[in-house]
Parts: structure tokens; C-alpha cells; sequence
């Protein structure tokens, strides 16, 4: 069976947009769960990401397999921490956060996710991760204990980007972060996508159908939208 993986980069060559659903544990209760299915069924969503910066619950696993039961798109964590490792979901975005040099997100989290991995069958992708200045202080930057990148100089950012794929990474995740004032630049999106060969995923601050397009327009992969599907759960129709 083709990974996960596989997938996305054999969309990447025929330039075959794809589009994510991002799902907080924390903003999903499990009574609610049936009515975001539907949502989700009828939007054009090609994957469903579940994870968020801080998550603590104890239903994860349980929201996942009901996501599982009904929705036949690829589930994937994105997860904050070690903790947020569900078996149930079919891969991990298995996350450096190269914007920052807080040693615990570049290494020890991931260090310490390896024997709840071991015991899983998920497919691991590794995910080169930049947070980029939004305009405001998101949960990412908060729970990081990073600062952002500067949106103003997309030549480091790439400079970054590309020390990811140096390092291995198969992905590279550009986030403006949960709630951003401002999506990453569209810029900053096409100087990355056109000089690094691995896929492109934008997320955070995107709130209409004209950002989205606009990102993939710019040279993103992989757009992802959290914030504004959660508030507006008729945003596709």
C-alpha cells in the first residue's frame, strides 16, 4: 500500500493541491463530534490533522477512532507532545521546531515519543517545522517558549527551511499559528517552495477561500485551516 507520504509527494509533481483539516482536541467535545464529521464529509479537505500546543485530555484516542469510523481521509497528529501519540490516527507529522532553539521541541520531545512510537504502527513523516511572526502571540510561541521568525526576512526563513531538508526532513511546515493576525506571506511561501524539492505545508491565519487559493497560488503543497473551520464549521459551502 503507498504511504502516506508517497501520496502527498506524487501530488506535489502533477501540482495537485491538497488541503487539511486541522482538529484540536481541545475544542472538540466528544458530544460533538458526529455534526464536525459531516462537516468534514461535505467539505474538499484531502487530509485531517488532530493535535494542538496544549492538549492534556484523555479522550484522544477515542475522538481519533471516531473520526476513523466515519471519515475516509488520511488522519494524521500533529501533536504538541509526547502525550498527544494516539495508535488510532495513520501517521505522525513527527515535528522539529526549527524556528526556535528551545532544545526540548527540537530533540527531547521527539527523543522521548520513540517507545510510544515503537508500539504503534503509525507511519512517522519528519516535519521540519517554522513559526513565522503573526502579528500577535499565538499558543505555539507561548507553550514553545520560542519567538517566531521575522515575516519581514524571507531569505533567512528559507535559509532555515533548507538546513530542514538538509537534516533530513520530508516535510516543511510553514505556521503563522493558531488564531494568527496574519497568514505567512505569500512571498515567503513562494521563496521557499521554489528553491527546496520537499512538499510545502501553510497553515495558520488563513480565514477565507481567497487566502487559501492565494497560498496555493504562492507554491504551497498542503494548505491548512484550524481556526476558521472551528468558528465557521459552514466555511466550505
Amino acid at each position: 500500500m503507498e504511504s502516506i507520504y508517497s501520496q502527498i509527494v506524487a501530488a506535489k509533481a502533477i501540482n495537485q493541491k491538497l488541503l487539511a483539516l486541522l482538529i484540536d482536541p481541545d475544542k472538540v467535545a466528544m458530544d460533538q463530534v458526529s455534526v464536525l464529521i459531516q462537516k468534514i464529509n461535505t467539505s474538499p479537505a484531502t487530509h485531517i490533522l488532530v493535535g494542538g500546543s496544549s492538549f492534556d485530555g484523555d479522550y484522544l484516542e477515542d475522538l481519533i477512532a471516531k473520526l476513523k469510523s466515519e471519515i475516509e481521509l488520511p488522519i494524521l497528529l500533529f501533536p504538541g507532545n509526547p502525550s498527544q501519540i494516539s495508535p488510532n490516527a495513520d501517521a505522525i507529522l513527527f515535528l522539529m521546531l526549527l524556528s526556535g532553539r528551545n532544545p526540548e521541541f527540537l530533540i527531547e520531545h521527539q527523543i522521548n515519543a520513540v517507545p510510544i512510537l515503537n508500539k504503534t504502527n503509525l507511519e512517522v513523516i519528519s516535519t521540519g517545522y517554522l513559526l513565522i511572526e503573526s502579528g500577535k502571540e499565538t499558543a505555539v510561541e507561548r507553550v514553545s517558549k520560542t519567538k517566531p521568525l521575522d515575516r519581514n526576512n524571507p531569505e533567512y526563513v528559507l535559509q532555515t527551511a533548507q538546513a530542514g531538508e538538509y537534516l533530513g526532513n520530508k516535510l516543511i511546515y510553514l505556521e503563522a499559528g493558531s488564531g494568527a493576525k496574519f497568514p505567512v506571506p505569500t512571498d515567503m511561501i513562494t521563496l521557499v517552495s521554489q528553491n527546496i524539492k520537499i512538499p510545502v505545508l501553510v497553515g495558520g491565519g488563513i480565514r477565507s477561500k481567497n487566502e487559501i487559493e492565494a497560498a496555493f497560488s504562492a507554491g504551497a503543497d498542503m494548505v491548512v485551516i484550524g481556526t476558521a473551520f472551528e468558528n465557521d464549521s459552514n466555511f466550505f459551502d
